[in-house]
């Protein structure tokens, strides 16, 4: 392993790919460090059945302006324009629409609330209605959206994120992880398997050391999540704690994705949606042979997410299961069987699904996006003021992290401290 770089990225998800292609494409040397035995952190397809499903993220949320579509198309990945399932209801379910419209207004009630808690308690919670009828339906939605219950969300930082989006969800039909995992520049270095154990400060920069030695560099930027960062997994230099206390107001919340896969021929419709039960809310949501694959996708978040999170995958399918049988009928359970389910919380590299700020906390977000000493620089969709919970807003996060770095790096070549940049310093001045 080369001992010198330019800067070294803790973190092979879509914000340390992000950073990655931007210090390739100004010519600084980078080793991208991942304690996965594979790239794209969050972002992860898995191929099964033939058929490449996103255990991970899988929409191209704000699509307008979503970076990876860009990547996508250049890379001559297919990106899928059209209406997403969850528009498009399953036409043989009986369907209670006076309830479903009823669930949606409350659930709009709710967030216009909102606003008015934002300037109060910030507490997400204290927007619902008391005693309301669809309050477990608005707990659901918030499950799916921020992996917590509306106790744990503050109003200012959901209401930013819903703010700028532009309601644009995309498909990537070879998947997203696939797309993600495939966009580290050659150029990069890549050491899989290799958790960063401890960063120390150096007089020309960073030292990164890991189970295979000590790597030395310009600056480090470190993208792990912020279950990570708030835990005692990486050793960080005297000094870090107000981002490790930043991180820990942004914890990860639940989410949970169960596969199942369709046995046999059925009337089931392509690229359509399903409630599990409006009045539960540890209802899934589910996506029914997208793309046409003989699949059907059950997403959880929040309550629905803890079952699988604490109780094991097995739960999660029987659960999905009853489910499905009270929408489809008993025949139903004859012609699906458990595929795979996935296993977010448990996995120790990453500890959950995306980050929710706690009431009062939506200024963590730029506290924890703070360099530390112009040598230790932070990415990670917690970071991005609105566009958290995304793999875009981890991209551009990583983006924004690499030219601090590559500026800091500049000045310190201006002041004489080369250090390790003395032979890439025509390179990072490009």
């Amino acid at each position: 392993m080369s001992s010198e770089f330019d800067v070294i990225i803790v973190g092979g998800g879509a914000a340390g790919i992000g950073a990655a292609r931007r210090l390739a494409a100004h010519g600084a040397s980078a080793l991208l460090l991942d304690a996965s035995s594979r790239l794209g952190g969050r972002a992860y397809t898995q191929n099964l059945g033939g058929n490449p499903l996103d255990l991970g993220c899988e929409w191209l949320h704000s699509g307008d302006r979503n970076a990876w579509v860009g990547i996508a198309e250049a890379s001559g990945f297919p990106v899928d324009r059209g209406e997403p399932p969850w528009a498009k209801a399953h036409p043989s379910i009986v369907r209670d629409e006076d309830g479903e419209e009823a669930a949606r207004k409350a659930f709009g009630e709710w967030e216009e609330r909102l606003r008015t808690i934002a300037a109060g308690s910030d507490r997400a919670s204290d927007a619902l209605e008391p005693g309301g009828a669809w309050n477990a339906y608005v707990r659901t939605i918030a499950g799916f959206m921020s992996g917590v219950g509306p106790e744990e969300i503050s109003a200012t930082d959901y209401l930013a994120y819903d703010d700028a989006s532009t309601g644009k969800n995309w498909n990537l039909p070879l998947g997203y992880g696939t797309l993600v995992a495939a966009s580290l520049p050659s150029s990069t270095s890549l050491r899989l398997a290799t958790s960063a154990e401890r960063i120390d400060l150096t007089a020309d920069g960073v030292a990164v050391t890991t189970r295979a030695g000590t790597v030395h560099a310009g600056a480090a930027i470190l993208t792990v999540s912020t279950a990570v960062l708030a835990g005692d997994a990486i050793r960080l230099p005297p000094g870090v704690d107000p981002w490790r206390e930043a991180a820990a107001a942004l914890p990860l919340g639940r989410n949970e994705k169960i596969f199942l896969e369709i046995g046999r021929d059925t009337a089931f419709e392509p690229d359509t949606h399903a409630y599990g039960n409006l009045h539960d809310p540890r209802s899934a949501a589910y996506t029914i042979r997208p793309n046409g694959w003989p699949v059907i996708e059950a997403f959880l978040g929040g309550e629905g997410a803890n079952i699988v999170a604490e109780e094991g995958p097995a739960a999660g399918f029987s659960h999905a299961m009853a489910e499905l049988v009270a929408l489809f009928g008993s025949d139903v359970a004859s012609a699906i069987r458990p595929i795979v389910a996935t296993s977010w919380t448990r996995t120790a590299s990453i500890g959950g699904a995306y980050s929710c700020a706690l009431p009062g906390q939506s200024n963590a977000r730029a506290r924890l996006a703070r360099p530390f000493e112009d040598r230790l620089f932070f990415a990670g969709e917690a970071t991005h003021a609105h566009d958290f919970t995304t793999a875009h807003g981890a991209h551009d996060s990583g983006k924004r992290a690499a030219d601090e770095a590559l500026g800091a790096l500049a000045v310190r070549q201006r002041l004489g401290r080369r250090g390790p940049l003395a032979a890439a310093g025509a390179r990072t001045a490009r």
